[in-house]
């Protein structure tokens, strides 16, 4: 197992917004990723702090991290931003995201509603195997029981929730302010719900499927609007927070230029949620106007992180406990491939078998024949690989091999093709030190 990906601890927003993907890019990605040499199992996680890929891998994710590089575009820079886990590494990872424990706001609630969303996406598009699949399951049950068990998520606080406090002590009185919504996914209907909390004024909502943006306004008591209508709101907004999925800026400088002279030049605060970002870098030259990005969130929550410090040990502790059996349940299951394996290949043998005693007794063979037959065929098919191995480690003088298979056929009696050498001090040590 192996995770690549980068995310607000390591890159900053500029650079994060170039490897984030969109919901309706994801499946394709996916696709993609697949087709990579030595990629047997992926999932793809983006949101606006972090972009995650987990695979199963054969080569140590190496094509992984090309291929995220390529994205969308040649990103010579990239490799310098990138954190790679592996195993238990990789394991750890995902249940510290999925708990809130690696989020820009500890204990945050939204990412794990996103990391089940990745699942998803990666179970519908048929990239996830049997042991991501587990992985992603036992997240979910180690979030449940880190939020269960701990105060990480009491008085649960978002990024929403975040820039509304931020927009609450700025120069912009909420209960005297009009605050212009952009977007209609689950950070605007967040902020919406403590936008009303805190009293707003007047709440515009604009989207560019209108319908959405009405459903929403309804629900908070704002108003809708067309987004490519926004020119006649803006001057409107005290306050701006946007949120979208787009993938280029929706507000640019010239738009907030005008804006700023109808409003006389009274200031505007410029909340922007969204990676890739939705408003201008540009826009932050304008005089009167204060813009901030999910990146200057990290200052204004900073008190949050503190007072949750406490729950976050316990939720680490609970989040090893997790990993260590999760492993151990990996380890279980690759002891019984094996096992599987043989069986499988003794019914496969069987049932070939069979059918063909079956046929030769319906042409009216001789039965002690056709048994004849049957425990001729058995025996070679069950004996054919394993003669061929055992010849080899006598060639190569393969000792362990030999000795395997004594054990695995105690009643041959004699030590197979060569004797087991006695085994060194040390050998014995940790013999019995495994024992124990």
């Amino acid at each position: 197992m192996f995770v690549l990906g980068i995310n607000h601890q390591t890159a900053p927003v500029s650079l994060r917004e170039r490897v984030a993907f969109s919901s309706d890019t994801i499946p394709a990605a996916l696709d993609s990723l697949r087709g990579l040499g030595g990629v047997r199992e992926a999932a793809l996680l983006s949101t606006c702090n972090r972009t995650e890929i987990y695979t199963v891998v054969d080569d140590g994710g190496h094509a992984v991290a090309n291929w995220l590089a390529r994205h969308p575009a040649g990103m010579d820079d990239l490799q310098a931003y990138l954190y790679r886990h592996a195993d238990a590494g990789a394991v750890r990872h995902l249940f510290r995201v999925a708990t809130g424990l690696d989020s820009l706001v500890l204990g945050e609630p939204q990412i794990l509603g996103q990391v089940k969303d990745a699942w998803a996406t990666a179970r519908a598009a048929g990239s996830l195997g049997s042991q991501l699949d587990s992985l992603f399951q036992h997240t979910f049950t180690t979030a449940k029981r880190a939020r269960t068990d701990t105060r990480i998520g009491a008085n649960p606080v978002s990024v929403a929730s975040a820039a509304v406090r931020l927009a609450q002590e700025s120069f912009a009185r909420i209960e005297d302010s009009t605050v212009l919504l952009i977007g209609a996914g689950d950070t605007v209907e967040l902020a919406a719900r403590h936008l009303v909390q805190a009293r707003v004024k007047r709440l515009l909502v604009a989207n560019r499927t209108l319908a959405h943006a009405q459903e929403l306004a309804s629900r908070h008591g704002g108003v809708a609007v067309p987004l490519d209508e926004i020119d006649r709101h803006l001057g409107e907004a005290d306050i701006v927070l946007s949120a979208t999925a787009a993938r280029g800026a929706v507000l640019h400088r010239g738009q907030v230029a005008t804006a700023l002279s109808q409003r006389r030049h009274r200031p505007m605060l410029l909340l922007d949620l969204a990676v890739p970002r939705d408003i201008d870098p540009e826009v932050a030259t304008l005089r009167d106007v204060y813009l901030y990005t999910v990146d200057d969130l990290e200052r204004s929550i900073e008190d949050n992180r503190r007072s949750r410090q406490e729950a976050a040990a316990e939720a680490e502790a609970i989040v090893e406990v997790q990993v260590a059996r999760f492993m151990e349940t990996l380890l279980a299951r690759s002891r019984t491939a094996p096992l599987k394996q043989l069986r499988a290949h003794g019914d496969a043998a069987k049932l070939d078998a069979l059918a063909k005693a079956r046929q030769q007794l319906a042409n009216g063979e001789d039965p002690d024949a056709v048994l004849e037959f049957l425990a001729h065929t058995l025996t070679n098919r069950l004996l054919h690989a394993p003669t061929i191995a055992l010849r080899e480690a006598a060639i190569t003088g393969n000792a362990e091999l030999a000795r395997a298979a004594d054990k695995l056929f105690p009643a041959a009696g004699s030590p197979i093709l060569m004797p087991a050498a006695e085994p060194e001090a040390a050998e014995r040590k940790a013999i019995r030190e495994r024992r124990k």
